[in-house]
């Protein structure tokens, strides 16, 4: 090896007195030692946790009848991130700081716990987890235990809103919570694996959306401890230089502190978090008091120590403390190896329990390095955002009305008219709600937001950005091209006591499914926690529909999301499909209210016909199923068939379906039923929003035809209703993976779900009915399908007479209108 590879070898190991950036000794001797034993304390409960059922002291000599029958946990990253929190706390006492701790790394819950108890708050909020010896020992039971909590920093956590099940999110979370919170400081600790995630490199950029006057600051600890499970980090094995260029490159000033000489670099991060407090508070100062926004380049620092920092270098001569076995169960045959079972004991003794813990609680000079009250970062209530959320100021959306004089006569643009009832609740809500999405606001047919609150913008600006760029520091609606980034900005708003709404098109939704899934797992939990107070709900706008990406073609054809969100817990999620622009501005009033659910809304942004007037839409949303007349023949009588749908262009299909239908048998009783929860089909017994059994039959009955035409994969609601009466009966027609550049019209035909189709198989299933009457209108219809398909080939364009279909006053409008009368008459 040559000198140069020797000297860069030496200058990434995380062995050594410290190398800092900065320097100083801010700590006196005294200091130091009850640093070190404070770092001792929670290092022990932090094995503890892992290993001990019994003598959570070792009064005892450790014996097999002491450990947990299944060693589960993880220790690698708990010193660095316990070292990182504690040095903090004397910061947060010297200058009064609002601080929150985020744990990046995966399974880093014994090092938030160890906190959450030393500072007393675990034994506030679990009275039996008390700082005694009883209490120790069922804090060290119930960690990675049946019917106890988990190694992630779960909602039971005092302190924590982001759980890290699944890495990458730390950085976008914290950022979320900083926004709007101008006196909050996030320290967050970056795992050196999750920081090769890509969710983590996007999140970087947040400080290009950080306004140093209105939001507060995210100061970022990049751990490196080297390895992840069973492999080197890839930033952990990079040159000093090169990972120092990586992050001035993303425009952040690197502080590095690297070392595991435990008193020198106590006096390193000490120094080090002091720097990064004052310069964060200087940037603060400097753009509040000139009011002019900018964005400087905020401190990172960069922490490498050991993986399992403290813990024996090598047993039985092989690594352990950095390298990679330290990353989970440091020793993990202590049950079959009496030697080994020695050495843990040894380990665990070197920490001082029987000195550090008087019976079972650090000393009162140990406790004095604690900050008190709210300013523990294991009791900030903006850690348990409903505590300080405020409902919003909400404008009445029905003043927001499209005209509907008459039922699908007339075209509208929903999404462009809801727009102006987001851009008044932003003005309402000036610090307390935000809009998120990927480039795509504009696009979305949202561009009125801008009225109130232009896109956050904290970069270079051309002037050319000033015709209709509609950018500025201080906006209230974010973008940057990562569902990722956005998402999480989103979450951590919402989860600091705050409101939002992301819009993205519905194809790329996907990109985020498991952060959804993460979403609603940590909310199914908040709600077996009794201290968590309800947050706003996680509301997604979805729009650019599958229906409406022929031109985009088949990769943006996609509507599955649906079926991502229907496998969650009926506790939290909700799915809801508005017909048209009226249905839509209820469903989003409805959503914005809510709180401890995720909502998925979904909706084109292009025009459409509009059906119901705003009484009749909030009368149809607030059933979220029901039957409408307007398009029905049955008119009270027992139906030969019930024509149903779910989604904005599916019910266009549907109601046009019926039309043709009553041209060919204009004596047919058909039933139009539509539905915007989705849930609705679902049993009640399954989901509170469900139908019963009685209810199901009174819209769809259980002997006839159903025809039921999808917005998404037609397998989504044959699951949903399998148990219903007649549930044979269902033919779902949807979306089956078709796809390419095709008109509007093509694209329904291919899938099945036009209006042709529909009517086809109506007519194949009234068989019984219509014998073989119905073959010459299959027949008709099957040619005019043809047709369109070849118009559309020929010219790129549908048939106009049947793109710009309305509901006729003729068939069944002409039919119904005497029928009524008469009825009418007789009363």
């Amino acid at each position: 090896m040559s000198d140069s590879n020797k000297v860069e070898i030496e200058s990434i190991s995380p062995y050594g007195p410290a190398r800092s950036t900065i320097k100083g000794e801010p700590l006196s001797k005294e200091e130091i030692e009850k640093y070190n034993d404070f770092f001792k304390a929670s290092l022990y409960l932090s094995l503890g946790m892992i290993y001990l059922r019994e003598n959570p002291l070792l009064k005892e000599p450790l014996d097999n009848k002491h450990l947990k029958a299944r060693l589960l946990g993880h220790f690698g990253s708990a010193p660095g991130q316990i070292f990182t929190w504690m040095h903090f706390n004397r910061l947060i006492k010297k200058y009064d700081l609002d601080s929150i701790f985020i744990s990046g790394p995966g399974h880093g819950a014994p090092a938030v716990l160890s906190q959450a108890y030393l500072e007393g708050t675990y034994s506030e909020v679990y009275p039996e987890m008390s700082e005694d010896e009883e209490g120790m020992q069922k804090f060290f039971k119930q960690f990675s235990f049946p019917g106890g909590i988990g190694s992630h920093a779960t909602p039971e956590t005092p302190g924590s809103i982001h759980e890290g099940g699944e890495l990458g999110y730390s950085v976008s979370h914290a950022f979320g919570a900083v926004f709007d919170h101008p006196n909050l400081i996030a320290l967050t600790m970056v795992g050196d694996g999750e920081a090769e995630t890509g969710p983590l490199a996007t999140s970087w950029h947040s400080t290009k959306f950080l306004n140093p006057i209105t939001d507060g600051a995210v100061l970022p600890v990049l751990h490196l401890n080297g390895y992840k499970i069973n492999n080197p980090t890839i930033l952990a094995r990079i040159s000093h230089k090169e990972l120092e260029n990586l992050f001035i490159g993303y425009g952040y000033q690197p502080y590095f502190v690297e070392g595991d000489d435990v008193d020198t670099m106590h006096q390193a991060m000490a120094a080090t978090l002091e720097h990064c407090v004052l310069e964060i508070r200087k940037f603060q100062q400097k753009a509040r008091e000139s009011g002019k926004a900018f964005r400087p380049r905020w401190p990172v620092i960069i922490l490498r120590s050991p993986k399992g920092w403290t813990g024996p270098r090598k047993i039985d001569d092989k690594f352990l403390e950095g390298f990679w076995r330290a990353h989970q169960v440091p020793i993990t045959d202590v049950q079959t190896n009496p030697e080994h079972l020695k050495v843990l004991e040894q380990w665990m003794k070197s920490y001082e329990p029987d000195r550090i813990f008087k019976d079972g609680r650090i000393s009162e000079d140990l406790k004095d390095l604690c900050p008190t009250g709210t300013r523990r970062m294991s009791a900030n209530p903006i850690a348990n955002g409903g505590t300080i959320r405020k409902p919003l100021r909400m404008p009445d959306f029905r003043k927001y009305a499209l005209k509907v004089d008459k039922p699908a006569s007339t075209m509208a643009a929903s999404m462009t008219n809801m727009s102006t009832f987001l851009r008044d609740i932003i003005a309402e809500n000036p610090t307390n709600f935000r809009l998120f999405g990927p480039d795509e606001t504009e696009s979305n047919k949202l561009g009125k937001v801008y009225e109130a609150g232009k896109k956050v913008w904290l970069g270079e600006y051309f002037d050319e950005d000033q015709d209709g760029g509609n950018l500025a520091p201080d906006g209230r609606v974010m973008e940057m091209l990562s569902e990722h980034t956005c998402e999480g900005w989103l979450e951590g708003y919402i989860l600091s006591g705050r409101h939002g709404l992301l819009n993205s098109y519905e194809p790329f939704i996907h990109v985020i499914d498991s952060m959804v899934n993460q979403h609603c797992k940590w909310l199914e939990k908040c709600l077996e926690v009794e201290w968590r107070n309800k947050v706003a709900s996680l509301n997604i706008l979805l729009t650019a529909v599958v229906w409406r990406q022929d031109h985009n073609g088949f990769t943006h054809q996609d509507p599955g999301f649906l079926d991502v969100v229907a496998n969650k817990s009926p506790e939290v999620v909700r799915i809801y499909l508005p017909p048209d622009g009226n249905c839509l501005l209820s469903v989003t009033d409805h959503c914005l209210r809510s709180s401890n659910y995720v909502n998925v809304i979904v909706a084109d942004k292009q025009e459409h016909l509009q059906y119901l007037n705003m009484d009749d839409a909030i009368i149809h949303c607030t059933k979220g199923i029901g039957i409408w007349p307007q398009f029905s023949s049955d008119r009270g009588e027992e139906p030969d068939l019930v024509m149903a749908s779910c989604g904005d262009i599916s019910t266009h299909e549907s109601l046009a379906a019926i039309d043709l239908l009553l041209q060919h048998f204009p004596e047919l009783k058909i039933r139009c039923v539509n539905c915007v929860d989705l849930f609705k089909l679902i049993s009640h017994e399954e989901h509170p929003h469900g139908l019963t059994d009685a209810e199901w039959t009174s819209l769809f009955t259980d002997n006839k035809p159903v025809i039921f035409n999808f917005h998404s994969y037609p397998w989504l609601v044959h699951r949903l209703t399998y148990k219903r009466p007649g549930s044979q009966n269902v033919h779902v027609r949807g979306y089956r993976e078709k796809g390419n550049i095709d008109t509007p019209l093509e694209l329904a035909i291919r899938n099945g779900t036009d209006r042709f189709s529909l009517a086809m198989e109506a007519i194949d299933h009234m068989t019984g009915l219509l014998g073989n009457r119905g073959a010459a209108a299959r027949e008709q219809l099957r040619n005019e399908q043809l047709k369109a398909k070849a118009m559309a080939f020929e010219v790129g364009m549908d048939p106009p007479f049947l793109k710009n279909w309305t509901w006729p006053h003729t068939g069944l409008w002409s039919k119904g209108q005497p029928r009524v009368a008469s009825e009418q008459h007789i009363q």
